[in-house]
């Protein structure tokens, strides 16, 4: 009821099916759309992320941000490993191409393998090596 105490009343309809389309109306998706972006990709933008995080403060440390995503310490240890990576191999990381429905051939174990060595040109020689295996 309103203040003066008339009750108003509106209708509504409301449809419940789904819009039709024409797929003459659709756009074509371009060939970036095609395929979805490699995990590996994702993981090595996390990692950064999650670094940038902890050095501007914005949370006191991994342990906090494990908790958060709610993973292991040690899963977020293996994730944080890879900011060990040559910058040039993290930039290529991040700019692999999409990926198809099939399998992505470069593999999270393979790229921690390379993360563990400690010298940057024993990382590129390694990258280099694995790249011509499974070229993308």
């Amino acid at each position: 009821m309103s203040r003066s105490g008339i009750a108003a009343t509106i209708d509504v309809e409301f449809a419940l099916d789904r819009p039709v389309r024409s797929c003459a109306a659709a756009a074509p998706l371009p060939l970036e759309s095609l395929g979805h972006t490699p995990h590996l990709t994702r993981l090595m933008a996390l990692a950064i992320k999650c670094r940038d995080m902890v050095e501007s403060g914005e949370v006191r440390d991994y342990a906090e941000l494990a908790r958060a995503g709610y993973i292991t310490r040690a899963r977020m240890s293996q994730i944080m490993n890879l900011v060990n990576l040559a910058p040039d191999i993290q930039e290529e990381i991040l700019f692999l191409p999409k990926a198809s429905a099939a399998r992505f051939p470069l593999t999270e174990t393979r790229l921690r393998k390379i993360a563990c060595q400690p010298l940057w040109d024993r990382q590129r020689a390694e990258w280099r090596k694995l790249r011509r295996e499974y070229p993308c």
